[in-house]
């Protein structure tokens, strides 16, 4: 596949990151923060998303320790990545999210920008990194 709206997740148990781009162009945006507590309202979110933008594939970060090893959010990553692939039927690749958040938060803390508006992006922000990732690395491929 070498072009379609792509997705991409910044999965968490409360909130997660949605970015979305393009795959001929390979530029992500950020695009919302769904907040929910329980599986059916983010499905019901993405449901809407999906629905929304039509993507061709999906993007999931992985969430590692910083030495590669794997921890209770990464099976959770996994798990999730797992079920949008069976209820949506669609591809999905997962990406090292490591630090990606912490870069977001970093960016905010230096821009000179309102920091209760950003603080609430800070997850799709961190979808976009995660997006913009996947797509230099399918760029240099």
């Amino acid at each position: 596949m070498s072009q379609g709206t792509v997705l991409a997740f910044d999965f968490g148990l409360k909130r997660t990151g949605v970015a979305s781009g393009e795959l001929e162009i390979g530029v992500a945006h950020p695009l919302t923060t769904i907040k929910a507590d329980s599986r059916n309202t983010r499905f019901a979110a993405i449901d809407k998303l999906i629905n929304e933008w039509q993507p061709g594939l999906l993007v999931v970060g992985l969430p590692l320790h910083p030495d590669g090893a794997e921890h209770v959010m990464t099976r959770a990553a996994r798990n999730f990545a797992a079920a949008l692939e069976a209820r949506y039927q669609l591809a999905v690749f997962l990406r090292d999210e490591r630090y990606t958040s912490a870069v977001v938060e970093d960016e905010f803390r230096a821009s000179d920008k309102p920091g209760v508006k950003l603080r609430h992006s800070v997850d799709a922000h961190a979808a976009q990194l995660i997006l913009q990732g996947f797509f230099d690395e399918r760029a240099t491929a």
